[in-house]
């Protein structure tokens, strides 16, 4: 069964992380997002999970700063991840145990280690005190640390690759 959003809460509080956790009606997409958040500082935050295209490697999970513009291919080529396309709900269901519209780099807490390829942008790892995903629902907005949400992915067998997405 997949963790719950309260077993996945307890479970930052008992590694240490400091994370503070809005409640909010549900959102879909980051433009909802925007108009629902209020005065969340730090950065915001929107999630890609994708699948190998010829069925064969790890799924690939990227989160990215929400106004983030980035072909797919692009960032599957930044990743050494080669061609992808958008997995499927039953995928996600699957893999990550969160439904479209919940995508989080938190999913990873239902993931088998190796089973998927976590990306961040380096802007989002470096350039911010603070950033807000989903923890595992889209009714809420947690933010945290970004070294600290690494810290957590890594204890947990997910080890993230910072891409830099405005070189070249």
């Amino acid at each position: 069964m997949p963790e719950s959003p309260q077993g996945l809460l307890a479970r930052l509080t008992t590694a240490g992380i400091a994370a503070e956790t809005r409640h909010h009606p549900p959102v879909f997409t980051v433009a909802e997002s925007q108009d629902l958040r209020g005065e969340l500082p730090g950065g915001h935050t929107k999630n890609l999970f994708l699948k190998p295209a010829k069925g064969v490697g790890p799924f690939l999970l990227a989160t990215l700063k929400e106004d983030r513009q980035v072909s797919i291919n692009a960032l599957a080529r930044l990743a050494g991840a080669g061609k992808v396309s958008m997995a499927s709900a039953e995928d996600l269901l699957a893999t990550l145990g969160v439904t479209p519209g919940s995508v989080t780099p938190f999913g990873l807490v239902n993931a088998a280690p190796g089973s998927v390829r976590f990306v961040m942008d380096r802007v989002l790892a470096e350039g911010f005190d603070r950033i807000w995903v989903h923890p595992l629902t889209n009714a809420a907005s947690t933010g945290l640390a970004p070294a600290e949400l690494l810290r957590f992915l890594a204890g947990i067998g997910h080890e993230a690759l910072l891409l830099d997405l405005d070189a070249g």
